[in-house]
């Protein structure tokens, strides 16, 4: 096979260079949570426990009305997706109770 040369016209035209690493922007980092934030908001939630409209999602999920759970949500936060986020969020939350409830026992 001939040795790549550079060429005129093709897929592979032009003058060949080799590709520097990209750098990562600041861009590409947004929204990322870092330890930090993570630790502080967990203490947070530890200290000051689940909202009213938090603690009537959790009892619909206990009586498996997921669906109703994620329509109040979306009423209260405004949008479908920040809903769904909420929804799990606090579906999680009630598997670690039960965890620690039966790690209790």
């Amino acid at each position: 096979m001939a040795p790549q040369m550079e060429m005129a016209v093709g897929l592979d035209k032009g003058h060949k260079v080799t590709k520097l690493p990209k750098r990562q922007k600041p861009s590409q980092r947004k929204g990322h949570r870092s330890k930090r934030v993570k630790f502080i908001r967990d203490v947070i939630r530890e200290v000051s426990g689940f909202s009213p409209y938090e603690k009537r999602v959790m009892e619909l999920l206990k009586v498996n009305r997921d669906k109703r759970a994620l329509k109040f949500c979306k009423a209260r936060l405004g949008s479908h997706k920040r809903g769904k986020k909420k929804r799990e969020e606090m579906i999680l939350s009630l598997q670690q109770m039960r965890k620690a409830q039966a790690a209790k026992e």
